[in-house]
């Protein structure tokens, strides 16, 4: 007994659905999976200094967690510490990371506050062995957007004293003594 056209048109019919499906899913399970929202950042001293750490910043909210160490710091100290427009950590200064990351054109301040720069952090405090532990939250900020607020492909600095959070533009918190690009 012979099929009938209208069956064997059925079977190819369904056939070709099914091999659709199957390198349909195919190509999703081999399509490029979005960038992890999430970034590191290893400090390297600037000449005459010990300090060195290690941060992750990850996509949290509408900003950014950070969390890591700085160790090397003079005990019981207080560092101004900010995102700088430029990864690039080259000079012996750090000055070659570029001013505070302000894309928003603020006036430096305290984070806390309503008016700062999007790379105004608070400051960090050493501990009695010369360690900072670090927590902290930036908001308006984001990783691999590719946006204006991403924070990837810029520095962190730590500064040789405390951020005053008034003086402009950059809170007079001494000289870079580490430097790290956020990847």
């Amino acid at each position: 007994m012979r099929p009938s056209n209208a069956i064997v048109a059925l079977a190819i019919g369904v056939s070709f659905q099914m091999s659709s499906f199957v390198v349909a899913a195919a190509e999703s399970a081999t399509a490029v999976q979005p960038a992890p929202k999430a970034a590191t950042a290893e400090l390297k001293a600037t000449p005459g200094n010990g300090v060195s750490g290690t941060m992750t910043l990850k996509a949290e909210g509408d900003g950014v967690r950070l969390t890591g160490s700085v160790t090397g710091l003079e005990p019981n100290s207080t560092h101004g510490f900010h995102v700088h427009e430029k990864g690039d950590c080259s000079a012996p200064d750090a000055s070659s990371a570029g001013g505070h990351y302000n894309p928003t054109s603020q006036p430096h301040g305290d984070p806390k506050g309503s008016q700062h720069h999007l790379g105004d952090m608070t400051n960090i405090v050493a501990d009695a062995k010369g360690t900072a532990k670090l927590d902290l939250k930036l908001d308006d900020v984001t990783l691999r957007s590719g946006g204006a607020n991403d924070l990837v492909g810029k520095a962190i600095i730590v500064h040789g004293g405390p951020d005053d959070y008034k003086s402009q533009p950059s809170g007079n918190s001494g000289p870079r003594i580490a430097c790290a690009i956020i990847k």
